[in-house]
């Protein structure tokens, strides 16, 4: 069941919870009659097959995915594959 947003001329801005047929024309609180907003959605996350966005990617971004979960990673960490380079002069 979706999340709906109504603003309440005493009230205010308000969510409800509720099934898509379900219409509500009056403020729970205080009764006035309310206007449904539209809302705007914000957190949708396409986890999962069956997704355009999940099935479809470019093949970099695979890659790279499948090698972070492997737990090998392309660049070393910050202490490994530290080369020193150190000068001598002769005296």
């Amino acid at each position: 069941m979706p999340t709906y947003e109504y603003v309440c001329p005493k009230c205010g801005i308000f969510e409800q919870f509720h099934s898509i047929t379900t219409v509500l024309s009056h403020c729970p609180k205080c009764g006035n009659e309310v206007n449904r907003l539209i809302s705007r959605n914000q957190n949708i996350i396409f986890k999962g097959s069956g997704f355009h966005v999940t099935d479809y990617r470019a093949g970099d971004y695979n890659k790279k995915a499948a090698s972070e979960s492997s737990g090998s990673s392309s660049s070393p960490s910050a202490g490994e594959n530290k080369s020193t380079k150190t000068e001598s002069k002769a005296s």
